[in-house]
C-alpha cells in the first residue's frame, strides 16, 4: 500500500494553522485535518476518568499524536496535520517516528502584534500564549520546505503556494 502523505504546518498558537489546514481539506478533498488540539481533547477526556489518580497515559501527548499520524499514512490516509513543535525533543520524536514518510514541513508565521489580536478576537485562550510560545518555537534548527505568513499573504495565496509545492514534491 502507497503511504498516505502528510502537509504538517507547524507554528505558534493563534498563527492560523487551523485555518489554513481548514483551508487546504476544502481544497484537497482527498486529505483530512488532523489537529494537536482536537487529539488533546481527547486525551484530556480519557484522563478525565483518573483525576484523583492523577495522569493515566504516562507518555507526552505528542508522542501519541506522532503515532497515530504514521498509522493514518501507513494505512494511506493523507493528512493535514496541526502541530506545535513546543521543544526539541517533540519535533525529534516526530521526525524519528515519520522520517521515511512523504511530508511537506511548513512554517507558519505572523507577527506579535496579529497573534495578540487574534487571541483577543478568540477569546479562547490567554492573551500572551502565542507571545510566550515564541521563545522556544522556530528556535531548532528547523528545515521547512515552505514558509508562510498568515498575516501578510491572504490563506487562499498560502493554500496555493502548498498545494503547488505538493504536486512538485511528493
Amino acid at each position: 500500500m502507497t503511504l498516505g502523505k502528510i502537509i504538517l504546518l507547524n507554528g505558534v498558537s493563534s498563527s492560523g494553522k487551523s485555518t489554513l489546514s481548514k483551508a487546504l481539506a476544502e481544497r484537497l478533498k482527498d486529505y483530512f485535518h488532523f489537529s494537536i488540539d482536537e487529539f488533546d481533547y481527547v486525551v484530556e477526556t480519557m484522563e478525565e476518568r483518573g483525576v484523583e489518580k492523577g495522569r493515566l497515559i504516562p507518555v507526552p501527548t505528542e508522542y501519541l499524536f506522532h503515532d497515530n499520524i504514521r498509522i493514518f499514512s501507513n494505512y494511506g490516509v493523507n493528512l493535514i496535520v496541526d502541530q506545535i513543535f513546543i521543544d526539541k525533543e517533540t519535533m525529534e520524536d516526530f521526525f524519528k517516528k515519520l522520517h521515511d514518510y512523504p511530508i511537506l514541513f511548513i512554517g507558519v508565521h505572523c507577527s506579535v502584534v496579529e497573534l495578540e489580536r487574534r487571541e483577543k478576537q478568540r477569546g479562547d485562550r490567554p492573551i500572551g500564549q502565542a507571545k510566550s510560545q515564541l521563545q522556544f518555537f522556530h528556535q531548532h534548527n528547523e528545515v521547512y520546505d515552505l514558509q508562510v505568513n498568515t498575516e501578510v499573504e491572504p490563506i487562499e495565496d498560502c493554500v496555493n503556494k502548498i498545494i503547488s509545492l505538493l504536486e512538485d514534491r511528493i
